[in-house]
């Protein structure tokens, strides 16, 4: 290889594909952590509930 090497077109699509890819993978992995968090708190709000554990002062 020489010194300007890195000069020559390369494999651009397949890196912007395995790039876009990886983003979409990151992406639902993300999502799926989101909504897991928000069942796990709307699971609690709604024990709160029903043990009457709420304090709320509506002023």
């Amino acid at each position: 290889m020489g010194f300007l090497s890195w000069l020559v077109p390369g494999r651009d699509n397949e890196l912007a594909a395995d790039l876009s890819q990886q983003r979409r993978r990151n992406h639902r992995r993300t999502a799926t952590r989101a909504d897991r968090e928000g069942q796990r708190w709307e699971d609690r709000d709604r024990a709160r509930d029903r043990k009457g554990d709420r304090k709320t002062t509506w002023n």
